[in-house]
């Protein structure tokens, strides 16, 4: 067989997508993936709007568009959506939509990281972003966190070691731990990448998912050089289906990441970047928001419950504002993949062991677990940490 290239090697399916095979099983509960409820998709109302849509102009919307993004989406995206998170001076070739936020993080990497290059990542991070930029050979340096995220002091220390081209961060509700950075390190943060002139790549999916206290300006608002590419989602706020995201970015990166995505897939399908452009036309994200933020608190709510009813005292976790994930650390060895084995085969719940979100899973984050609650209902959530719980602490 012909050998596979060189970027290839070590690369290896997610262990989501895995346990995404186990839930075929209608008995388990399900806190491993990170998919919205099923229930907070607008369906009659995308369904009207896709009617509308294919009424008005069919024929256009089903023909080749243009890779920056369907007609006036970009304008609409930043009326309803950028200006309300503080970005006040955005014109168009600022934007460009992707399908999803994930392919803005693959066209940002592709447009900067040459093999060998080192990018800083927070540790623990999203796994499915390790996997992206180990495609690219990227030379991956973990940056230590604390209970308000990523650690300042380390980063810099980092930065000025390792001179690295890029550093990825989620700074609202993190992907897995749940934390958010404050305002003074989004600043920082910022100040850095134009003091050591590096490229922040900041994956902001879950901003909007806020159930507490006070949002909290992006990186982005900050940045007085350009060196931050920002990247946000219609899926968890909309649909993750319709494959709609955004970068926002400095013109001659946009412009940049523009021509690295015509080769890619020519653009966006303009469907359903029409259904994203009416949905925020017509005024209704909003609503929506007041909608299934409530839905989402009372699940958030179950989980801290349900952990502090059934788990051992020895467990200690987030307790995020928002998002939806809440991380926690067992004091003491257990076997986490084993105990996902048991718990799937016995107990009917899945979760995520925490050592596959950082760089190396075999020496660290051993005692530790990604929780998701957002995909299940509140009477589910506890039935599930009860049994969870029970398994953990007769593993114990």
């Amino acid at each position: 067989m012909v050998s596979f290239a060189k970027r290839m090697d070590g690369i290896t399916g997610s262990i989501i997508r895995e346990i995404f095979k186990l839930l075929a099983d209608p008995e388990i509960i399900s806190f491993g993936g990170g998919n919205p409820a099923k229930e907070s998709f607008p369906l009659e109302t995308v369904k009207a709007i896709t009617r509308e849509i294919l009424d008005e102009s069919g024929a256009g919307v089903l023909q080749y568009g243009t890779t920056e993004g369907y007609s006036s989406l970009p304008r609409s995206y930043i009326t309803h959506i950028a200006q309300k998170k503080g970005l006040t001076n955005l014109k168009e070739d600022n934007i460009l939509i992707t399908c999803g936020s994930s392919q803005g993080l693959d066209l940002t990497a592709r447009v900067f990281v040459d093999p060998g290059d080192v990018v800083l990542v927070e540790s623990p991070t999203f796994l499915g972003t390790l996997q992206m930029l180990n495609t690219y050979q990227a030379k991956l340096v973990p940056v230590r966190m604390d209970d308000e995220g990523a650690d300042i002091n380390d980063l810099e220390e980092k930065v000025k070691k390792y001179r690295p081209k890029m550093f990825y961060v989620i700074p609202t509700f993190q992907n897995p731990t749940g934390k958010t950075l404050g305002r003074a390190r989004r600043e920082s943060i910022a100040r850095l990448a134009e003091k050591y002139d590096f490229i922040v790549m900041e994956d902001d999916p879950y901003g909007d998912l806020r159930y507490r206290g006070e949002p909290l300006p992006p990186i982005k608002s900050f940045d007085s050089c350009g060196n931050v590419v920002m990247l946000n989602s219609f899926s968890k706020i909309l649909s993750p289906g319709l494959r709609v995201g955004v970068a926002v970015g400095d013109p001659a990166i946009i412009r940049k990441m523009t021509v690295a995505k015509q080769s890619n897939d020519a653009h966006t399908s303009n469907l359903t970047q029409a259904i994203a452009d009416a949905f925020l036309k017509k005024g209704l994200l909003p609503g929506h928001l007041a909608e299934i933020l409530p839905m989402y608190t009372r699940r958030l709510d179950a989980m801290l419950t349900g952990i502090d009813a059934y788990f051992p005292e020895t467990f200690t976790h987030t307790s995020p504002e928002g998002g939806l994930f809440v991380w926690g650390e067992l004091a003491g060895g257990l076997d986490m993949p084993a105990l996902l084995k048991a718990a799937t085969s016995q107990a009917k719940v899945a979760f995520i062991p925490g050592q596959y979100f950082y760089l190396d899973p075999a020496a660290m984050g051993q005692n530790t677990m990604r929780l998701n609650f957002s995909a299940a209902a509140p009477e589910r959530i506890t039935e599930g940490l009860e049994r969870l719980g029970k398994l953990i602490k007769n593993a114990l």
